[in-house]
């Protein structure tokens, strides 16, 4: 009955002080279970450890704060031992839970035996925190109540786990958010948990407390309550800097991550741009030629694995090369533009590779040249069915600016084993069946035979000697001056390259370069001419030499995206400006280039370097066209030079040409100046620069020094010498 019982109540404060407990330690638990699933199996250890504590203690905190608010009407204390043992189980109980947290995955049957263990845990802390009154006669327990107070523990725990998984996948304020309203929800369930409990107790009317000078009283229930907090907020400052810790390392690691992305997509890109043909995109010569040599080397690895000594017979596979060049190309391009031939280019590729098995390679080599490799056991026969194929293919009409254009195409073709026996060589056999095909009027296509290659032998030895040429030291560089029309001062010097061969003495460059071109040497040759050209010049100006040199650019180079960053890095590294070069570009080369080395061309003029337009009326380009080129100088042919004194024509053309490139702000260059007369006409005609044997041969470095000092000696007995004037 009720009378037979004490009437027991709450500190409210103290109450509301509990819940709060109870809220902070459900949020910082909830932080820690995420840091213990996320870290690593070396720091988690840790951090389950350290959880277990803080959680253990928050929980702990909670019920013993709210049994210091139990006000039955007598002075109540609360035993040490027992006391310290309800901390432990606290501590046990938040262990389970922590450990259940840093599972990958929460099975029911882990969700259902760790919520029992939590709820037992729970359910230890509270009854033997309050075992720690020693009450006569004891405490009576509505057994009920008791029974609801344990289902309430579990249902607790069971959320509690749950949420520990329903958190994982959520990040930054979403989770932040959520976190807390979890929080609230844990808080509450503890809370409803302890006080069902304590609503349980009931204590018999003339109880006394005999532990009444234990632990007990208001000020202890603020000092648990104030250490709590501080353990908690001690945890939850860890958790957050380990939190921002991680973080930037994530920032890090996607740092790396974009570095080394970007580092793979430059490194691609280098490797298209080194053996990918920039307009069709398919393989260029390094890579045909790379290609071309691993075929023949899988063709005897067949044969030695056959016992086959020597070259390898067909049944042991074979090789064919067919190079195929376009017939009438250069007048479609000079009347549709570089553009419209583009376009032409594309579409031929497009055509060719209808045709091409996943085992042939399918090239461009330049310009209008494109090849075939085709490694089957019957090669020879295959390439004969495939050039005719694609004359059949080629020979359709193409569409241009709404127009209908019709072009033919010549095949060569060699096949190994049998007419060659090295790569390069294969290609030269099969160029030479290409010429004779263009020789007998096109439109066809003809297969090696030792005689079409006249020379070709000679040509493959001398491309091999070229090829070593560059480490052998053998190449070198001869300048030519030039001088202003007026006063006679040394304007600038042209690099001109030549080639001192052991055996043959010196080889013309007429000879060799158009074999650099045609072999993929051209690239790396030029490269060393400018930064030979670039370092001589910084050698001249050391000693007191200021002027320009100039270096032709063939075509070729121009297909290189990297030749203006080439050309940049060559005066950075000898401490010259850009306006101490000048690119030679012949005419016919500069109005017949595609859309993509005329963008090279104008980044080498933006970096202050002077184009200068070489052999000028030699090519069939249009006056107009002019305008649109980034060239500062203009280089007359000597062919106009060589009559001038005697042809009224000549002067004309002459003349006419001067007054447009003056219009267009360019210098005039005049080569081949051979006589005296020349020299008067071409002053008078008002042409801004001279070149020529009557001015100075090519020179190398050493004679040009010393020409120089005569030249300015005797200037200088009749006037000054200007060097470095310029226009």
């Amino acid at each position: 009955m009720p009378g037979e019982f004490l009437l027991t109540r709450h500190e409210p404060w103290l109450v509301l002080a509990s819940l709060l407990l109870a809220v902070v330690a459900s949020y910082v638990t909830l932080d820690l279970a995420r840091r213990v699933h996320a870290a690593s199996p070396d720091t988690a250890r840790w951090w389950w450890l350290g959880g277990s504590l803080a959680m253990g203690t928050g929980i702990w905190a909670m019920h013993f704060v709210g049994m210091l608010g139990f006000d039955a009407g007598m002075p109540l204390g609360y035993r040490w031992a027992p006391t310290a043992l309800s901390w432990l189980a606290a501590v046990l109980a938040a262990a389970v839970a922590l450990g259940l947290a840093a599972r990958p995955q929460l099975t029911r049957a882990a969700w259902l035996g760790g919520a029992t263990s939590m709820a037992a845990g729970i359910c230890a802390m509270h009854y033997t925190g309050m075992a720690a009154l020693d009450i006569a006669p004891g405490i009576d327990w509505h057994g009920p109540m008791v029974l609801a107070s344990v289902a309430v523990a579990w249902a607790a725990s069971a959320a509690a786990l749950g949420i520990f998984v329903l958190l994982r996948g959520h990040r930054g304020a979403r989770r932040r958010l959520l976190q807390w309203g979890a929080a609230l929800a844990m808080g509450a369930a503890i809370g409803g948990m302890h006080y069902t409990a304590m609503g349980a107790a009931r204590l018999p009317l003339g109880a006394v407390c005999r532990s009444a000078d234990a632990l007990g009283g208001q000020p202890l229930a603020l000092l648990v309550g104030a250490m709590a907090l501080l353990v908690l907020g001690g945890a939850m400052l860890v958790s957050l800097n380990d939190s921002l810790r991680e973080a930037q390392r994530r920032a890090l690691e996607r740092s790396l991550h974009e570095a080394d992305q970007g580092l793979r997509e430059a490194t691609d890109a280098l490797q298209r741009q080194a053996f990918v043909d920039g307009l069709t995109h398919l393989p260029n010569r390094a890579l045909f030629l790379d290609r071309l040599e691993h075929a023949q080397a899988r063709v005897v690895a067949d044969a030695v694995a056959a016992g086959v000594a020597g070259d390898p017979p067909e049944a042991c596979g074979g090789l064919a090369v067919l190079q195929i060049n376009l017939d009438g190309f250069r007048p479609v391009n000079e009347s549709f533009g570089a553009a419209a031939g583009d376009l032409l280019l594309c579409e031929v590729a497009r055509r060719l590779a209808l045709d091409m098995r996943s085992s042939d390679t399918l090239a461009r080599l330049g310009a209008d040249e494109f090849a075939v490799l085709i490694e089957t056991r019957d090669a020879g026969a295959a390439a004969e069915l495939l050039a005719q194929r694609l004359l059949a293919r080629l020979g359709a009409s193409y569409e241009l600016d709404g127009q209908a254009v019709t072009l033919s195409a010549s095949v060569g073709m060699a096949v190994w084993p049998g007419h060659d026996a090295a790569g390069p060589r294969l290609l030269a056999c099969a160029d030479a069946a290409l010429q004779a095909a263009k020789r007998a009027g096109g439109s066809g296509y003809r297969v090696y035979e030792p005689g079409m290659a006249g020379d070709g032998g000679e040509q493959v030895r001398l491309q091999h000697d070229l090829r070593l040429a560059l480490a052998r030291g053998e190449l070198m560089l001869h300048y030519q001056p030039k001088v202003s029309t007026g006063g006679g001062g040394v304007h600038g010097l042209e690099a001109l390259l030549r080639w001192r061969h052991p055996q043959r003495g010196l080889v013309s460059p007429a000879q060799f370069v158009p074999l650099a071109e045609r072999f993929g040497l051209i690239n790396a040759i030029g490269q060393w001419v400018i930064e030979e050209a670039c370092a001589q010049l910084a050698r001249w100006k050391a000693e007191g030499l200021h002027c320009r040199v100039a270096v032709n650019l063939s075509p070729y180079q121009l297909r290189q995206p990297d030749l203006p960053a080439q050309i940049a890095q060559a005066l950075r590294h000898h401490g010259l400006q850009p306006a101490d070069l000048v690119c030679e570009i012949t005419e016919s080369a500069m109005m017949e280039q595609g859309s993509a080395e005329q963008a090279v061309m104008q980044r080498i003029a933006a970096l202050g370097v002077r184009l200068s337009i070489d052999d000028f009326g030699t090519g069939y380009s249009s006056l107009a066209h002019l305008r649109h080129i980034p060239a500062r100088q203009l280089k007359i042919d000597r062919s106009f030079v060589v009559d001038l004194a005697k042809d009224p024509d000549a002067r004309a053309v002459l003349d006419a040409v001067v007054r447009l490139a003056h219009a267009l702000r360019m210098e005039v260059v005049a080569e081949g100046v051979e006589t005296e007369a020349q020299r008067v006409v071409l002053a008078a005609l008002g042409c801004d620069i001279l070149q020529g044997y009557l001015i100075a041969r090519p020179m190398p470095p050493d004679q040009l020094a010393r020409w120089l000092a005569e030249r300015s000696a005797e200037a200088a007995r009749a006037a000054p010498l200007a060097l470095g004037e310029n226009i």
